[in-house]
């Protein structure tokens, strides 16, 4: 026999070790690897992990097999790889059923178990008496698959194996939106079984999504039917959340070690090189010790204060296990590993030479990797004293097979045996490298033949859609449907994919099915979604959007290709609407927005785009594969001839009825305006005042006739917006609740005149001091029989008087009234109705009736969950509702029946505020897709307050009172609406221009000019002086900073943390009555995102924006006093709004001194008068909570800044600050 080489004589010994090691455990049965030789239960994550050393070392003797006996050795590796990765897809398979189930549910019972009996493969505790939910874990499995895969293994061998494989990625496909139990298995660190959102299972699954991407399960044997296919979308909105969670791993747990395998071996899950270094050194700087990493801060686990007895923690008790949590070597072969993909070798060597150290020997000499390391219990003392002194021990298993096995690997590369591509064969670890720049294709296709002409007459030459035959073109919600084909399979049981929704990277390619070829037109160009849709700007401005994201998302092979189909709908009076023109033009100039586009034919860009094959629509399984299945051919047979034909809307108007010469005066006036609930003329945002006791009664409910008789605008001393829904309101009068419930019957008549007398009184009395708005009807309703009403409907041409009929037949009769109109032999109801004044109003751009009817028909944003989610996974809480009363917090995903549920319970009867809430949430989710920099320092987006500064900022530019500017609020178009948002969020001065038609352009001040996108019409005479100018000489610039900040909760940065810091140093801090306990310090640590939100649901106790950002200051200049450890303590409760009040005295005494602007109104000598004013909680300037108005609008620094009397207030107020003797006082 031949001598071995070296090389040959160094894998053998390795061989050994791992036979000895890990294959030695191995179950002959099933191929699993048990945990340990008391513990027969399979973990999946820990299999996989065992069996990646032996996977390695088969491919090291693969390349120098100068013999047989080493193809045999390489050979009998392989196959232990395949008997364990088969041994847990049979186990997965057998729970083939909550596969299925979980797709729809997502709940964590129906979740594939995290381990197994490795004796069998069958389940070893039951649904709920494990957090089974871990879809790191199954990601795991599904990545490595895809790698050996890759590297030539067969692992899966028949085509019902690669159905049930197409559905486990539908199973982690939307890891970015479902909480689970995580790497540790732990969910929430106090171990109590709650799931959360964690960046380590987000970053595996965007990791096997990506890897399983067009792969093909049979390797080079397979064909069409054996391809897993991904939506590209999803993968994508995996990396979008994991951007923005890194280096944070969950809500509880401000940083994991277990993120080093997302950010390095195996996953490679994140593109940016900057975030995987900001990730790594957080974790080296803050877990990393002696003997390893620490898991995560105040693990409890294994160390000696923990109490072994039961499985989860007190809350209080976190903090004992501060400093000395367990320490695992583990991390310490990841870090090997990270460094090997870096080629950085002294790294790698200094990690290699600091595990040796901790490694522990065995009897026969090999080097064994321990579970973990922990404090004796007797040296407990002194390791909290100095940290990271004492010696440690070893606890649970050695040798922990999975470190063990990534320990064999760093090896087998530090010895050069196996080069880094060999253990990637997808070549994931290239992501983080820069790509050229992505050159995006965009096809504009005309519906017909007139169209086509109209745009030749501006030089853009298209074609029709029959002329770009044979390819056809469809709307997004055709591929939609056919991707519910997509993995179904009836011996398993198993039924495709569920979730409806397709991306723009889904769209952006073409798709090949037999011999013909589809185009897909982008999700957002659907028309018949929603309103939105029908505003040509907006759907510009996401367009514009989308390519943008396509220019730094794209990375599939091929060039992005958006196919765009101009429709009759666009049409403006029959023309192409500017807007669009000058976009197509700007598309052909081949830049737009600083993204390369080519404006061309469908023809042209065959050869350069993405091409998918749409094979698994084929009868598989009746044994057709070549012929498609008879669903699909039907599906798609009908919508070729449906898809883009236009419906015609009902017309409103009966042809034979012309309009009587006598005008009969309109008795449902304002029906549609009394709904309205956005408050805006009372200085304070937040209503105050007795809360509007609005009850959600069904419209279908005839009011009670006091009501119904003569409607009662809401009359309070401090809200001058009528109040009530449409029917089911309280009367307010004066100051008090007259009508408390309408429990008790009231004669109509006598009611009416006396409340009628009752309020004549109150306007007398209230006049001078209150705007009081009532819309009376000229006739009384009562009187107007349904007919009439009917016959009034027809003759009007005004839109906005067929809302107010319509309204008022809504709450009078209800939705499925039946009017007594045939059309074409059917019946029309009220619903009917409405909906064709809602597809009118949507033609001639009424956008203020368009909210009202699409709220008063129930319909909602398509995409309003997916927004909510979007805001979410990000760690956005999003409120609805007004503030302080009826504010809604949406802290989780939910369906979209129950979020438009919950938001119209928000606003009750106020359909279109509602509908506004919905189109807002949209707008946020557009953005924190695209700008998140936008959201830094904000954690709960409160809708309600958003709305309220929009119009209270709207009534500050267009000078009107706060009805004109709720009004011209609701009348925006979605593009200025989405405009005027994005000038809050950004905090950018604009102004406003009126445009043709009454409606309002919203203008950047930074252009002296009005912008491009306010020419729409600027055909009415005033177009020069409709600009109008910003009332703003530095006069009130704080003050709105404060209240937008407020309003939006934007908070300094490290706020959070900061405000931690002071609440150790006392017992407690109170805001608003809410007390924040300093036991949250002992339960959460500084970063921590849960103890931001405690703060934060303190803060949102507070009404007025500007209010609770003088409170962020106070508590700004307590964390100045902890920083710069003036005091070892701060003593009892701190009540912040002591110090606040405190520092508005100290200014109103100043302001007295020397004779400043405060002296007209809160500094003023008191009178009588002013006492009785102040005693009834109006100050003479407005200002909220009590405090001088112009407190609120002094800068934060200077002399006679808000910072300085709040560090006077406390130096005044706490009791631990030396009151005498000299002390540095510097404010940065």
């Amino acid at each position: 026999m031949r001598s071995r080489s070296n090389s040959g004589v160094r894998l053998d010994y390795y061989q050994r070790i791992v036979h000895r090691l890990i294959l030695a455990h191995q179950e002959p049965v099933t191929g699993l690897f048990p945990a340990s030789n008391v513990n027969s239960h399979a973990w999946i994550r820990d299999n996989v992990y065992c069996i990646l050393a032996v996977w390695g070392l088969s491919m090291a003797y693969k390349k120098i097999a100068d013999q047989d006996e080493d193809r045999a050795k390489c050979y009998e590796l392989e196959q232990s790889c395949v008997k364990l990765m088969r041994g847990l897809l049979m186990a997965m398979m057998n729970q083939k059923d909550k596969v299925e189930k979980f797709k729809m549910t997502q709940s964590p019972y129906d979740s594939l178990h995290a381990k197994y009996s490795s004796k069998n493969g069958l389940p070893v505790v039951g649904d709920n008496e494990w957090g089974h939910l871990q879809i790191d874990a199954v990601s795991l499995y599904l990545l490595i698959l895809a790698q050996m895969t890759a590297s030539g293994l067969q692992i899966v061998f028949s085509l019902d194996e690669v159905s049930f494989i197409q559905n486990l990625v539908f199973y982690i496909e939307s890891a970015y939106s479902i909480p689970d139990y995580g790497i540790w298995e732990r969910g929430d660190k106090t171990n109590h079984g709650e799931p959360e959102l964690n960046a380590s299972s987000i970053g595996m699954a965007k990791a096997a999504l990506e890897a399983m991407n067009e792969l093909d399960l049979f390797g080079a044997r397979g064909g069409p039917a054996s391809v897993i296919h991904v939506l590209a979308d999803e993968a994508h909105k995996c990396q979008a959340v994991l951007q923005s969670m890194l280096p944070r791993e969950s809500n509880s747990k401000e940083l994991d070690s277990g993120l080093l395998c997302v950010i390095g071996f195996p996953a490679f899950a994140v593109d940016d090189a900057q975030l995987i270094h900001n990730t790594k050194d957080a974790i080296l700087s803050r877990l990393q010790g002696k003997y390893g990493c620490k898991r995560f801060l105040r693990d409890g686990y294994r160390t000696p204060k923990e109490d072994p007895s039961r499985l989860y923690y007190e809350r209080w008790e976190l903090r004992m296990f501060e400093n000395i949590e367990c320490e695992w070597p583990l991390f310490y072969c990841y870090l090997i590993l990270f460094h090997a993909f870096q080629s950085d070798k002294r790294s790698v060597e200094e990690y290699a030479s600091r595990l040796e150290k901790i490694m522990v020997r065995s009897e026969d000499g090999i080097l064994l990797v321990p579970e973990s390391y922990a404090v004796p219990q007797d040296l407990v003392g002194f390791e909290y004293q100095k940290p990271g002194s004492q010696a440690r021990e070893v606890v649970g298993r050695c040798p922990f097979l999975w470190g063990q096995s990534l320990f064999i690997l760093g090896r087998l590369l530090q010895e050069g045996f196996l080069a880094v591509g060999e253990l990637d064969p997808l070549n994931r670890r290239l992501g983080a490298q820069k790509k050229p720049d992505v050159v995006v294709q965009v096809v504009i296709i005309a519906e017909d033949n007139e169209i086509r002409d109209k745009l030749a007459e501006h030089d853009l030459h298209v074609q029709t859609i029959a002329e770009v035959a044979p390819i056809e073109v469809q709307p997004a919600r055709v591929l939609s449907h056919l991707y519910t084909y997509l993995g179904r399979n009836r011996k398993l049981g198993l039924s495709g994919r569920k979730s409806r929704d397709v991306g723009i990277l889904s769209t952006s390619k073409l798709y090949s099915l037999k011999d013909r070829i589809f185009a897909f037109t982008p999700q957002f160009a659907d028309l018949s979604r929603f309103y939105i849709a029908s505003d040509n700007e907006l759907m510009i401005d996401i367009l514009k959007g989308e390519i943008n994201f396509l220019k730094s998302a794209w990375d599939l092979l091929g060039r992005p290709l958006v196919t765009l189909v101009l429709k009759r709908i666009h049409l403006d009076q029959d023309k192409i609407p500017l807007a669009m023109i000058q976009t197509m033009r700007k598309l052909k100039s081949g830049y737009i927005n600083g993204t390369r586009v080519m404006l061309g034919s469908l023809k042209d860009f065959l050869n350069t785009s993405a091409i998918t094959d749409l094979s698994f629509l084929g009868s598989t399984e009746d044994g057709y594969p070549d012929r498609l299945h008879p669903d699909v051919q039907t599906y798609l047979d009908e919508h070729l001839l449906r898809s883009f034909s236009n419906r015609s809307t009902m017309n409103l108007r009966g042809g034979q009825l012309r309009p009587r010469t006598l005008r009969r005066r309109m008795s449902c006036k304002g029906a549609i305006k009394k709904t309205r609930s956005i408050n805006v003329d009372s200085d304070n945002l937040g209503m105050e005042g007795p809360s509007p006791l609005t009850e959600r009664r069904l419209s279908s409910i005839v009011p009670p006739p006091w009501l119904q008789a003569n409607k009662q605008s809401h009359v309070s001393v401090f809200a001058t917006t009528p109040e009530e829904g449409p029917a089911s309101s309280p009367l307010h009068l004066g100051n008090e609740l007259s009508v408390r419930e309408n429990i008790y019957p009231v004669d109509p008549h006598h009611s009416r005149s006396a409340i009628d007398r009752r309020s004549e009184f109150v306007r007398q009395q209230e006049m001078p001091k209150i705007l009081i708005q009532r819309h009376r009807a000229e006739t009384n309703f009562a009187d107007t029989e349904v007919e009439e009403l009917i016959a009034m409907l027809r003759e009007t041409e005004n839109l906005e008087e067929q809302g107010d009929i319509l309204q008022y037949l809504v709450d009078t009769q209800g939705l499925d009234f039946n009017t007594g109109m045939l059309e074409e032999g059917r019946v029309v109801t009220v619903r009917d109705l409405l909906k064709g004044l809602y597809e009118k109003a949507c033609q001639q751009k009424l956008w203020g009736l368009v909210r009202h009817t699409a709220g008063m028909l129930g319909k909602r944003v398509e995409d309003l969950a997916k927004a909510v989610t979007d805001l979410l996974v990000r760690q956005k809480q999003v409120t609805v509702g007004m503030p302080p009363n009826n504010e809604h917090t949406i802290t989780a995903p939910l369906p979209e029946v129950e979020l438009r549920q919950l938001i119209h319970d928000a606003y009750g009867d106020d359909e279109s505020t509602a509908m506004l809430t919905q189109e807002l949430m949209v707008y946020l989710a557009m953005f924190i897709r695209t700008e998140p920099q936008l959201f830094h320092e904000m954690l709960r987006l409160r809708v309600g307050l958003i709305i309220q500064v929009m119009a209270k900022e709207l009534s500050r530019t267009l000078n009107c009172d706060g009805e004109a500017a709720s009004e011209h609020l609701l009348n925006l178009s979605p593009f200025e609406m989405k405009n005027l948002l994005y000038h809050i969020l950004s905090g950018k001065e604009f102004a406003v221009s009126s445009v043709a038609r009454g409606n309002l352009s919203i203008v950047s001040c930074k252009s002296s000019r009005v912008s491009k996108k306010s020419q729409i019409g600027l055909g009415d005479p005033e177009g020069e002086d409709a600009l109008i100018a910003t009332i703003d000489d530095r006069q009130g610039q704080w003050l709105r900073r404060r209240r937008l900040d407020g309003a939006l909760n934007r908070v300094p940065r490290d706020f959070y943390s900061r405000v931690w810091t002071v609440l150790e140093k006392c017992q407690g801090l109170a805001i608003e009555g809410r007390v924040l306990q300093q036991s949250l310090t002992q339960e959460m640590t500084p970063g921590e995102l849960k103890f931001a939100l405690e703060v934060e649901t303190a803060l949102n106790q507070i009404p007025q924006p500007e209010y609770r950002q003088l409170v962020v200051e106070a508590l700004m200049v307590l964390t100045l006093v902890t920083e710069h450890n003036m005091v070892p303590t701060l003593g009892g409760i701190i009540y912040v709004e002591h110090l606040v009040h405190k520092a508005n005295q100290l200014f109103l005494e100043d302001q007295r001194k020397v004779q400043g602007d405060a002296t007209l109104c809160c500094a003023k000598i008191k009178d009588g008068k002013e006492q009785q004013q102040a005693a009834s909680g109006m100050l003479l300037c407005g200002g909220a909570a009590y405090i001088c108005q112009h407190l609120y609008d002094s800068a934060p620094s200077g002399s006679y800044g808000t910072m300085t009397y709040m560090s006077r207030a406390v130096a005044l107020v706490l009791d631990c600050v030396p009151k005498h003797g000299e002390m540095e006082c510097a404010i940065s």
